[in-house]
């Protein structure tokens, strides 16, 4: 059975820096497209960063264009999401997922959200 387990999250101040790590049990990630999304409250989830299976090129969101790193070590069966200046309407809940990339490019399956695996989410707070 398909596991993902996030750690990482917590409280920041702004402009600090969190890594969130997603470790992946019941599969080997090499065939897998992996997002990180988050969700704050009373908002939708949005996809934040979506890296592929095949030559690890990554889609990002506008809003952490520039901040937000994505990488993937299928050795350890792990994704992490390098997050610097944070800002505080980066607070949210961050899950990731994971989902076989077939046809459809990584930017596709991050802005229509086409996992179907996903963990429990970790929880990232900004603030001062």
């Amino acid at each position: 059975q398909v596991q993902l387990v996030e750690s990482g999250g917590g409280l920041v101040q702004p402009g600090g820096s969190l890594r969130l790590s997603c470790a992946v049990s019941g599969y080997t990630l090499d065939y897998y497209a992996i997002g990180w999304f988050r969700q704050a409250p009373g908002k939708e989830r949005e996809g934040v960063s979506c890296i592929s299976s095949s030559d690890g090129s990554a889609y990002y969101a506008d809003a952490v264009k520039g901040r937000f790193t994505v990488s993937r070590d299928n050795a350890k069966n792990t994704v992490y999401l390098q997050m610097n200046r944070l800002k505080p309407e980066d607070t949210a809940l961050y899950y990731c997922a994971a989902e076989p990339q077939r046809k459809m490019t990584v930017r596709a399956m991050c802005v229509f959200k086409t996992f179907l695996s996903w963990g429990q989410g970790t929880q990232v707070t900004v603030s001062s």
